[in-house]
């Protein structure tokens, strides 16, 4: 059993959580009747909705986790689950995201989590390649920047 099957069988068991397609239709997500709340795209990555407001008050802390990638002006936030801290990571970040969700009124509008995006590192540029024509193309394009370079680990500061 994966980290990410793990920590799914956890967070199902949460009253105001449901199981669900999620809106990027790759793996399964877990939402609330307003709102997405978490996509699990692999069995080693998960996707959290926190909201940009919740992200940016938490960005310096996250940023000290190994297992967070954080996605400049995303209200989603990537957790790498290699393991069970990560696990337990994900499931208390969960609970502040929902406390957000439910806080937030009205409610967001629907942004889409952090599947297709790119993240570039501090002094890298985007690949310039022809704009393809049809979203098959445009999806593929995307596909094979993410696959381009391995995200490498980022160490807590001491």
């Amino acid at each position: 059993m994966t980290a990410a099957h793990r920590a799914m069988d956890r967070l199902e068991t949460w009253p105001d959580l449901a199981r669900g397609t999620p809106s990027c239709r790759v793996g399964e997500a877990l939402r609330t009747a307003e709102s997405e709340v978490v996509h699990f795209h692999s069995g080693r990555e998960a996707d959290l909705h926190l909201t940009r407001a919740v992200l940016g008050d938490l960005l310096p802390v996250l940023r000290q986790s190994s297992a967070i990638r954080p996605f400049p002006g995303a209200a989603w936030v990537t957790v790498l689950l290699e393991c069970d801290a990560d696990v337990d990571l994900l499931i208390s970040l969960v609970s502040v995201a929902l406390k957000a969700l439910v806080d937030t009124w009205p409610h967001p509008a629907p942004q889409p989590c952090n599947r297709f995006r790119v993240l570039l590192l501090p002094g890298e540029r985007a690949p310039v390649e022809a704009a393809p024509t049809t979203l098959a193309a445009r999806l593929g394009s995307v596909r094979k920047a993410v696959s381009r370079r391995p995200v490498p680990r980022l160490r807590p500061s001491a």
